[in-house]
């Protein structure tokens, strides 16, 4: 199974996920924000802003933006300290702002939510925490100390104190809802994304493997030839050299070192012919392939290929590295957490293609049961249970690699328990464990008819 642990941690520990340039345009379009606020709320509204205070600043912001451009490449990349730094800066910067153009009383104080947003989307939960607090302690400022809003006739603006309070309220509670929607949404993608290069590169061994033994097979077929011509010149070499024991002797060793090479080569050329020619195969060859590397784990797998309700012979699938490792994860599922026996049936009819793997343990938690396929899923385990597959983790990513590849080739997966898991042992049947259910449409996985398993092709260029 492809191991990504490494890549979860480093995003746990603190990755660079946010470009300067993209703080840097957001700086320059909060400042254009705040400069056309500031012109058309004293220009247009006749508002008596402090302008002196508001060029302040705004100036920060444009020197800050200045500074960064000026110092680092645009295509940097922020640790954790440095984002939040920027987040930090900008937060400070605005709640100034509008703790000098009437506090709460501006409804541009809402525009707090976003660096909190932000920090939440991309930084670990410490500094949103940080950072949030931070958020409420100034909007609680501002609700307080804060220079009125002044029209022109010296009138100031009055809102009732009921007004404020809810908007007080509202965003207090906009930082906290948002932030936690917001970093909710963004694990979730963070998994997904690492879930689903977990399968990419799943999916690349497999095919590499195949691909080589393709290669393989080609290497045995070509190297055939020689090592017949090598073999041959040997024994003549033999016979002539009756008078020369030391190069007979020579003569006969790399003989048999070719007769080695043969063996070895026809062993490796038997498996790479079978890559290499079968790219299908009967249903159950398929899913003894399949379980395989599983069937000498101390559990017994049986297998049951039923046949089809209208007397059709087995079906020949495609080979395809996404099936065949799909279903082998789920057989590793089912023989980790069975008890002694897994049940590996297959069974078809004219329009689709069953497969479904039963074990006798103690079945899917109910807890997870309906998550079950997605990525990192986490979930307490037993004593017992830990005992049994000490390397497993709870990540459910296994269950997820399968879950996409069987879906990539068209299948439909369903996960249950067999039976009701607050039966005791005594009551229970043979099959009481997790039951999970593969559905192909036949005509998604079927392989047309084959003349015949092929040829090499002849090398010519000799």
């Amino acid at each position: 199974m492809v191991n990504t642990q490494t890549g979860f941690q480093a995003h746990e520990a603190g990755t660079n996920w946010v470009r300067l340039r993209t703080l840097i345009l957001l700086r320059w379009t909060a400042i254009a924000g705040q400069v056309a606020a500031t012109l058309v709320a004293s220009q247009v509204y006749g508002v008596k802003l402090p302008l002196g205070l508001c060029a302040l600043a705004i100036g920060s912001s444009v020197i800050a933006n200045l500074a960064l451009v000026m110092l680092f490449p645009e295509n940097r990349r922020l640790n954790e300290g440095e984002a939040f730094l920027t987040l930090l800066f900008d937060l400070t910067q605005l709640s100034c702002l509008i703790l000098a153009t009437g506090g709460l009383t501006n409804p541009f104080a809402i525009l707090v939510l976003a660096p909190v947003t932000i920090s939440a989307s991309v930084l670990r939960l410490r500094s949103t925490v940080v950072l949030a607090a931070v958020a409420i302690l100034f909007v609680t400022a501002a609700l307080f100390w804060y220079l009125p809003l002044r029209f022109v006739d010296g009138s100031v603006l009055v809102v009732p104190r009921l007004f404020l309070f809810g908007f007080w309220l509202a965003i207090v509670i906009g930082v906290l809802f948002l932030g936690l929607y917001s970093r909710r949404v963004a694990t979730e993608m963070r998994s997904m994304s690492e879930a689903l290069l977990a399968t990419q590169m799943a999916l690349a061994r497999e095919q590499k493997l195949t691909d080589l033994a393709g290669v393989v097979a080609a290497a045995a077929h070509e190297l055939g030839t020689p090592l017949a011509t090598i073999k041959l010149v040997s024994a003549e070499l033999i016979d002539e050299l009756d008078k020369m024991p030391d190069l007979q002797a020579d003569a006969r060793l790399i003989r048999e070192q070719a007769d080695r090479c043969r063996d070895i080569l026809r062993d490796m050329g038997r498996a790479g012919k079978d890559d290499l020619h079968l790219r299908q195969a009967p249903l159950g060859a398929v899913l003894r392939e399949a379980a395989e590397p599983h069937l000498a784990r101390g559990k017994d797998v049986r297998f049951e290929i039923a046949g089809g309700p209208d007397g059709s012979d087995q079906p020949t699938i495609y080979r395809r590295p996404e099936i065949i490792h799909g279903l082998r994860n789920l057989v590793q599922n089912a023989v980790d957490f069975a008890r002694s026996t897994v049940w590996i049936s297959g069974e078809w009819t004219a329009q689709r293609i069953t497969v479904r793997i039963t074990d006798n343990g103690n079945g899917f938690p109910a807890s997870v049961i309906g998550r079950i396929g997605d990525p990192f899923v986490r979930a307490r385990r037993p004593e017992g249970e830990a005992s049994q597959r000490p390397g497993y983790e709870g990540m459910g990513l296994g269950l997820f690699i399968a879950k996409t590849l069987l879906e990539r080739s068209g299948a439909e997966l369903s996960f249950a328990n067999a039976l009701d898991p607050f039966l005791s042992p005594e009551e229970r049947s043979d099959r009481s464990g997790a039951v999970v259910e593969v559905v192909w449409a036949r005509a998604d996985v079927q392989a047309p008819p084959a003349a015949g398993l092929g040829h090499n092709p002849r090398n010519e260029s000799a």
